[in-house]
């Protein structure tokens, strides 16, 4: 059956392919991004029925939280719940407060043979594992700050200094992003950067970003414990090198900054980030394609030093809209 699902997506995908778009890669990434383009069209119950079964054989954990939002729906209720409890016991990397929240909540939908498989889920699970934790919650910018210099500049500050300009880095933050659509968004015209609230030591993320075709020189990015950064542009750019691709470590200078292939959607689509740090190591998968494999990020602020053990993440703008959404975090240590 999941096979037979999978096909049906590579199906939907090869037709999006064949109407003249931008060959995506073939992930189940992808296939769920399209997925989910498509469930935003869809106008009758069957027809998203039918699309949220597609979504669970990609397996992915945002399709299992994109998902979860159906719960809410009498006409889908049942099928959301199908979809959430059979991603989640076949992934048990995904397991956490949340994961362990919506099978509870679910467990009444199921038909026998699932619930068993939901309850011998939660008795081996882990309850102490908090898992991926939602960090924008898509309706206001609870949890989030704006950029006061660099880490090395902000640790020189005495406390008085750094709580005056916080609050003046606030009231720009404010100006220049907003929340439109359940996503956090760029709307400034300058170079500015929406900051956690809370600092991070190692941990493993997942991001959906997308840049506006519109704008005037696309580019972005996220910067980890404060350091830049995971490389977000628009691969036309090739004044810039932007062919490269999205994904690599651009301010590197002696380790490797450039991702290992170009896996970017078509400029104003939906990419996905699955970004993990340890230590002063990066992982990078962009729509299912590792492009960074365990390459040491530098610390661009001191090079002569190693990145700071703990501290914020930060969204980067630069100069024209970006969108963020479903941003989950998982600490490590």
């Amino acid at each position: 059956m999941r096979k037979k699902l999978f096909a049906l997506a590579a199906t939907a995908l090869m037709l999006l392919v064949s109407s003249g778009a931008k060959a995506y890669p073939d992930t189940p990434e992808n296939h769920y991004l399209t997925l989910r383009k498509q469930m935003s069209a869809a106008v009758t119950p069957k027809q998203q029925k039918k699309i949220l079964l597609q979504i669970e054989s990609t397996g992915t954990f945002q399709g299992m939280m994109y998902v979860a939002q159906y719960l809410q729906d009498d006409r889908l209720r049942k099928t959301a719940a199908q979809v959430v409890a059979h991603i989640a016991v076949s992934h048990p990397e995904y397991n956490g407060a949340n994961t362990r929240q919506l099978l509870e909540d679910v467990l009444p939908m199921l038909k026998k043979a699932d619930q068993l498989l939901v309850q011998q889920y939660l008795d081996r699970a882990d309850a102490g594992e908090k898992g991926f934790v939602q960090i924008f919650n898509g309706r206001d910018l609870t949890g989030w700050k704006g950029l006061v210099e660099n880490p090395k500049a902000r640790r020189a500050m005495d406390g008085q200094k750094l709580v005056e300009e916080q609050r003046k880095a606030d009231d720009m933050m404010r100006r220049d992003w907003t929340v439109q659509d359940g996503c956090l968004t760029y709307v400034g015209t300058g170079y500015d950067n929406i900051c956690t609230a809370k600092d991070y030591r190692d941990f493993e993320m997942y991001v959906d970003w997308r840049l506006d075709p519109n704008g005037k020189e696309p580019d972005a990015g996220i910067y980890l414990r404060g350091t830049p950064q995971v490389q977000i542009w628009d691969i036309a750019r090739v004044n810039v090198g932007a062919q490269v691709g999205s994904g690599g470590l651009y301010n590197n200078k002696k380790n490797v900054s450039k991702p290992s292939e170009v896996a970017d959607n078509k400029l104003g689509e939906w990419n996905s980030f699955y970004i993990r740090l340890v230590g002063d190591k990066v992982t990078v998968l962009l729509n299912g394609i590792k492009v960074v494999d365990n390459v040491t990020m530098e610390n661009y602020w001191d090079r002569s030093q190693p990145l700071p053990e703990c501290d914020q993440i930060e969204m980067q703008a630069h100069g024209s809209l970006v969108n963020f959404r479903d941003i989950y975090v998982r600490e490590l240590k």
